[in-house]
């Protein structure tokens, strides 16, 4: 199978007779071999803006998409600390692309967060067999969906500014509240119905191929059994429900770190090739590679991005450690030293990523700051995305933590 991007780039699928990667290393190999395919025309595809089918196939062929998928049914079988480097790495090569998997990763996930043993079965048997993307309609900042209750059916309706994924995704995750109550109900259904319209409005500084844009729900009808977690019609409540925000503002930190490293590669590549020394500082050199403030540069920014790396490692593998355990284990305060972790992760990453793709144009000259070369994709993507809650508060977080040591209530945002 050969797939054509937009701007004319043919993919072949290459892993048509390969078997699936057995480990973790052989998983993330994989997800760079993805990214370096995504690189060769990544500005080119954010200019054109189109939808992204062909790069979500990508990530179907590859494997990716079920890497977290049960073994029995196909799938990787992997944890989350690898899912976390898998985001990381596709990222580098396209900052969008690595968005849309992460968010896929944590709406496959939804159904372990909150769903009864058979749901979860169910949903995951579904998704990894048939190899399909989740995309979400849930953005809390929006008005929560309606849904009213009609004999053994539930109706969802309502609008969401975003909802990522958007028409590439097969599966949608809703979000409502039952009519009368206070009661929020999660479900999942197929992309492709009459009642799911997306506007096809997005058209944003950065991220431009996630399918971000608005969607009307009209009329969804869901069956009760389906409605996650409750049994009988009432939800059985886990403070495991409430890892999704830390799960996924960890997603967040990982692509945003996989593009701050794409544009680190990136202006190095430049530099080496391109860069010309200065010639009127008084002690001229001869090659690039001489020069002391390219030299200097290139290693504050590697030393930033090396402690970056580690700490949301860490984070990783912490989060990861209590994804996979029981459900019943996780403490109110196990899960807010979680959420601690992460927004400190998160921080460093937004600040220093914003200094790295702003500081290569330093790096890399004048002429370097042509559209053909691209380079402010980076900082678009990683600006864009990095405005999707506002930073002072993870500061506050993590400040409440070590003054007053005092965990987050879990929220939409923490």
């Amino acid at each position: 199978m050969t797939l054509t991007t937009s701007t004319g780039i043919s993919i072949d699928n290459r892993w048509k007779d390969v078997p699936r990667p057995s480990d973790a290393a052989e998983w993330i190999a994989r997800a760079e071999d993805v990214a370096n395919i995504l690189a060769t025309d990544s500005v080119e595809r954010d200019s054109a803006n189109q939808t992204p089918f062909a790069e979500v196939q990508l990530l179907k062929d590859s494997g990716l998409v079920t890497l977290l998928g049960p073994v029995a049914q196909g799938g990787g079988g992997q944890s989350w600390d690898t899912a976390y480097r898998v985001i990381r790495a596709v990222a580098r090569g396209d900052g969008s692309i690595g968005q849309l998997i992460g968010y896929h990763y944590l709406w496959a996930w939804a159904a372990r967060l909150v769903a009864t043993e058979d749901q979860i079965a169910a949903v995951e048997e579904l998704y990894t067999t048939r190899n399909l993307l989740f995309g979400g309609a849930v953005n809390p900042r929006d008005s929560d969906l309606t849904v009213i209750e009609d004999g053994d059916e539930l109706i969802f309706s309502g609008h969401k500014s975003f909802s990522t994924g958007g028409q590439v995704s097969d599966l949608t995750v809703l979000e409502g509240i039952l009519d009368g109550t206070d009661t929020h109900i999660f479900a999942i259904v197929p992309t492709d119905q009459p009642g799911i319209v997306f506007a096809d409005d997005w058209d944003n500084l950065g991220q431009r191929l996630t399918e971000s844009g608005s969607v009307d729900i009209i009329d969804v009808r869901v069956d009760w059994s389906s409605a996650a977690g409750f049994v009988g019609k009432v939800f059985q409540p886990l403070v495991y429900n409430t890892l999704n925000v830390p799960a996924i503002q960890l997603v967040f930190a990982n692509f945003y770190l996989g593009i701050a490293e794409g544009a680190l590669e990136t202006a190095a590549a430049y530099t080496r090739a391109k860069t010309r020394t200065w010639p009127y500082g008084g002690d001229n050199k001869r090659e690039v590679g001489e020069e002391w403030y390219l030299l200097e540069g290139y290693g504050q920014l590697e030393s930033k991005l090396l402690a970056d790396e580690a700490l949301i490692d860490r984070a990783g593998s912490e989060i990861s450690r209590v994804l996979h355990e029981p459900r019943e284990n996780l403490t109110k305060r196990r899960r807010g030293e979680l959420a601690v972790l992460v927004a400190a992760a998160k921080l460093r990453i937004i600040e220093d990523g914003l200094e790295i793709t702003t500081k290569i144009f330093e790096l890399t000259g004048a002429r370097a700051s042509a559209n053909s070369i691209g380079l402010d994709i980076f900082w678009r993507n990683l600006r864009t995305h990095s405005l999707h809650d506002p930073l002072p508060y993870k500061k506050r977080e993590v400040g409440q933590f070590v003054l007053l040591d005092e965990v987050p209530e879990p929220s939409w945002y923490t």
